[in-house]
C-alpha cells in the first residue's frame, strides 16, 4: 500500500427506516447525505420505508446487486420495539458480519450516553461488494458512528487499514 494514498470517493446509497419520517422531516438521513458528501463521497441514491423488513429487504437487495454502489447506510430500526426489525431484514441478506463494528459503537456511546448504549443493535457487514452499516434512528447516534468510525474506514488514507482501499479485493 502506498504511503500517502489519495482519497477515493465512494458511491453510497441511504436508507431511512421509519414509521413515521418523511423526506422533509427526515434529518438522520439528511445528517448521512450531508456528512458523505462533504467528505468527498457520491451519494448514490437515498430511499425511506417503512419498518418492514420486506421492504427495506427489497430496496437493499437493489442496491446490493449493483455494481456501483460501494455502501449502504441504514438508519433506523435497530432499537427493541415491536416495529424495529432492520437487523432481523438485512442480516440475512450479508455474506460477512462485521462484530466488530457493533462493538466499537457501543463503546464509543457509552461515552455519551451511558449504558443506553446497551439497547443498541448497530451492526455491519459486508453483502456482494459492498459495505452495509445499520445505525441507530436518532441523528445523534448518526453523528457518532459517523464521525468517530465510518468516516476513517471509508477514508482510503487512514492507516493502518481502512475499508475503502479492501473494495477491489472483495471479490476474491
Amino acid at each position: 500500500m502506498p504511503s500517502n494514498p489519495d482519497f477515493i470517493p465512494l458511491h453510497l446509497c441511504v436508507l431511512t427506516v421509519s414509521d413515521s419520517r418523511t423526506l422533509a422531516d427526515d434529518r438522520s438521513g439528511d445528517y448521512l447525505v450531508d456528512a458523505l458528501t462533504q467528505d468527498g463521497h457520491v451519494l448514490h441514491e437515498r430511499a425511506l420505508c417503512p419498518d418492514d423488513r420486506y421492504r427495506m429487504r427489497a430496496i437493499v437487495s437493489v442496491w446490493i446487486a449493483d455494481a456501483q454502489v460501494d455502501g449502504i447506510l441504514i438508519t433506523g430500526g435497530t432499537g427493541f420495539t415491536g416495529r424495529d426489525s432492520t437487523p432481523e431484514a438485512i442480516t440475512p441478506l450479508l455474506d460477512k458480519t462485521m462484530p466488530g463494528f457493533g462493538e466499537l459503537f457501543r463503546a464509543v456511546s457509552v461515552e455519551e450516553i451511558g449504558t443506553s448504549s446497551l439497547q443498541s443493535r448497530a451492526f455491519a457487514g459486508l453483502a456482494n461488494h459492498s459495505f452495509v452499516f445499520c445505525l441507530p434512528g436518532s441523528t445523534s447516534a448518526c453523528r457518532t458512528a459517523w464521525e468517530k468510525i465510518v468516516r476513517a474506514q471509508l477514508d482510503a488514507r487512514t492507516q493502518p487499514c481502512n475499508l475503502a482501499t479492501l473494495r477491489p479485493r472483495l471479490g476474491e
